[in-house]
């Protein structure tokens, strides 16, 4: 439940920028093109193009599917197709997120800021949920 609850808070978070602003989509460390689209009023920046796939619309849907599979992998709703590959690529992505920042601060602390470091941790933790939530969650249903 709370993998879900990070999920849908990402993908809110996300939409926010929308609304927000530039300042928002650069607080959310958003590639240059995205805030540049965002100060232009461009619909590269909410819709997302060819040239830019990762629109902010695009990757809060893909967070919201996320939400919904840790739903699922918690019973909350019903079983949505390719559900333990999808939570073990879910929790395989999240987890190497988190580590791919971790291990650069770690090697060049310059690089990271306060917001890239707490957001490595959110997501190696939310992978974590993910993985053991459920393993947990398998193993008490098979028991009933």
């Amino acid at each position: 439940m709370i993998a879900a609850l990070v999920a849908f808070g990402t993908a809110i978070a996300h939409m926010s920028c929308i609304a927000l602003g530039p300042a928002c989509y650069a607080a959310q460390m958003a590639p240059p093109q995205i805030i540049e689209s965002a100060k232009q009023g461009t619909l590269l920046a909410p819709l997302g193009t060819l040239l830019a796939p990762l629109g902010t619309t695009f990757v809060s849907a893909i967070f919201v599917l996320l939400g919904l599979y840790a739903l699922s992998g918690a019973k909350v709703i019903r079983k949505l197709p390719l559900l333990t590959f999808g939570i073990y690529a879910i929790a395989t992505l999240c987890i190497i997120r988190g580590l791919l920042a971790l291990q650069l601060w770690v090697r060049k602390p310059e690089l990271v800021t306060d917001f890239a470091l707490l957001a490595a941790w959110v997501w190696l933790i939310t992978g974590l949920l993910y993985l053991v939530g459920y393993k947990v969650t398998q193993r008490a249903h098979a028991k009933h």
